[in-house]
């Protein structure tokens, strides 16, 4: 299980960055679409794990499996382009300019919702058979995850907006470093525990992913929660975007990029 050292992943980083502000505009799309769409099915399979087990830690603890074979697939989701791609504008690499970065954040994030809004409709005629009965426990489980985190966040006004836009932030602190555990090492196995830890973790925290909640609220609506479509937006999706963009950009890849890439010269010894 090959390790590689600070100084040479965190430059897989910045490679990485600037190869997706170069991509084109069909390969990005491809590959948000089915990163979406894998990670949807990844959320569906751990909420199916928790209702039909009551146990959300097993949930939480299978929810990465989504997550790892997107990654190994060479698949891209918002929260790590938030990370990756502005490091190859602060390294001044060729073509890359903050206009190419809102471009591959754009794209990514339409391929996203795609794919994870696919799944969501495959999974509400699954819940309810062709919606011709009610949903089953999953989709009403689904239902109320919808309703309770966009409508349960309201309710607290300002505070709740406040406790939407931190879980955002810790959210793509541990996805953005579960993308860079994966550059850690050169093995399958050793990407896929590197990936598995901070996501775990995050799914079972509670922190707001902007792609899963692409999938999770979609589904809700089509499976009858309690909530509408500006609910999902206003108090959920875009505050948990801009949390997203925070805690990737500022915890994992700024952080990174400053003290292992632009190492700061070393003290003179007294």
């Amino acid at each position: 299980m090959a390790y590689l050292a600070p100084a040479e992943f965190v430059t897989k980083m910045v490679d990485a960055g600037e190869s997706k502000l170069l991509m084109s505009t069909r390969d990005t799309l491809i590959r948000s679409f089915m990163a979406g769409a894998i990670l949807a099915l990844g959320a569906a399979f751990a909420v199916t794990i928790t209702v039909n087990t009551g146990n959300a830690l097993l949930g939480a603890l299978l929810f990465p499996v989504g997550f790892i074979m997107l990654y190994l697939l060479g698949f891209d989701l918002l929260p790590g382009v938030f990370t990756l791609a502005p490091l190859a504008v602060f390294d001044n690499r060729p073509g890359a300019t903050w206009g190419g970065v809102m471009r591959n954040w754009t794209l990514v994030f339409i391929g996203n919702f795609g794919g994870a809004f696919m799944v969501a409709v495959f999974m509400a005629i699954i819940f309810t058979f062709g919606f011709s009965e009610a949903p089953n426990a999953v989709g009403q489980k689904i239902g109320h995850i919808g309703e309770g985190r966009t409508v349960g966040y309201a309710a607290h006004g300002a505070a709740g907006m406040l406790t939407l836009f931190i879980r955002g932030v810790m959210c793509n602190w541990m996805v953005s470093t579960g993308v860079v555990a994966a550059m850690m090492s050169t093995t399958v196995s050793g990407k896929a525990i590197g990936m598995w830890m901070p996501i775990a973790l995050f799914f079972y925290m509670g922190f707001e992913h902007s792609i899963v909640n692409m999938f999770l609220f979609p589904s809700g609506l089509l499976l009858g929660g309690n909530f509408t479509i500006m609910d999902y937006l206003i108090w959920n999706e875009i505050p948990t975007v801009l949390g997203n963009l925070v805690g990737g950009l500022t915890f994992v890849g700024a952080t990174l990029y400053s003290t292992h890439y632009k190492t700061a010269a070393k003290r003179v010894a007294a």
